[in-house]
């Protein structure tokens, strides 16, 4: 069972359908939105100020959220990935996003709708960010925004619609089941890529 702490009289909200791992922690003022997943060894610890989350957000295995002590809150939109060991402190994300593997987002960066992080990335604080994908430290643009680039993005949260309904077993996981799962479309093919720590979309049948 998930580690769901109330901490300072603060007890974390949970949306619907979610799936909570074993030993995800979330601690204290964290509001998640539907349909998220909260994966193995991941801490959201609302101590000090809020996690707020929207909907189909899914924070990999070994990822960090947290805050500065009434300096910083972690907003993130929706149709988002954190990738595994991933940190976000304080930071705000927007919607159709995905933060690679290990990259780092510090204190008051902002990250805007349909944006990559690639993995190993470090995004300062108070960083203002436009769409695009962004790599290395500090993390610098290195392709502008584009609509695949936001369909990457959000077909990667998507995959993880699929991924938590497979671990829908009424174990570890906090699923509404006055409702049942609906099931997700599998409209793409998913693929590991190293070079940006996410998902990525094999060119549409018939394509050059």
């Amino acid at each position: 069972m998930a580690i769901v702490r109330e901490l300072n009289g603060v007890k974390p909200i949970i949306g619907r359908r979610c799936f909570l791992a074993e030993n995800a922690a979330i601690i204290g003022d964290v509001k998640m939105g539907d349909d998220c997943s909260i994966w193995y060894s991941a801490v959201l610890r609302g101590d000090v100020n809020p996690i707020i989350m929207g909907d189909r957000v899914n924070i990999q295995d070994g990822a960090v959220l947290h805050t500065l002590h009434k300096r910083s809150v972690v907003e993130i939109g929706n149709d988002v990935s954190v990738g595994h060991n991933a940190v976000i402190h304080g930071a705000k994300v927007g919607n159709n996003v995905l933060v690679g593997m290990g990259a780092i987002l510090m204190d008051n960066a902002v990250i805007p709708d349909n944006t990559i992080i690639a993995a190993g990335a470090v995004v300062l604080s108070n960083q203002v960010l436009e769409a695009g994908i962004y790599a290395g430290i500090p993390a610098k643009k290195v392709k502008d925004g584009s609509e695949k680039i936001a369909e990457m993005a959000h077909n990667n949260a998507q995959g993880y619609m699929k991924y938590k309904a497979w671990f829908d077993d009424g174990i570890g996981g906090c699923f509404d089941w006055s409702e049942p799962e609906k099931e997700v479309a599998d409209e793409f093919e998913y693929e590991p890529t190293g070079e940006l720590g996410g998902g990525n979309l094999a060119e549409p049948a018939g394509e050059n």
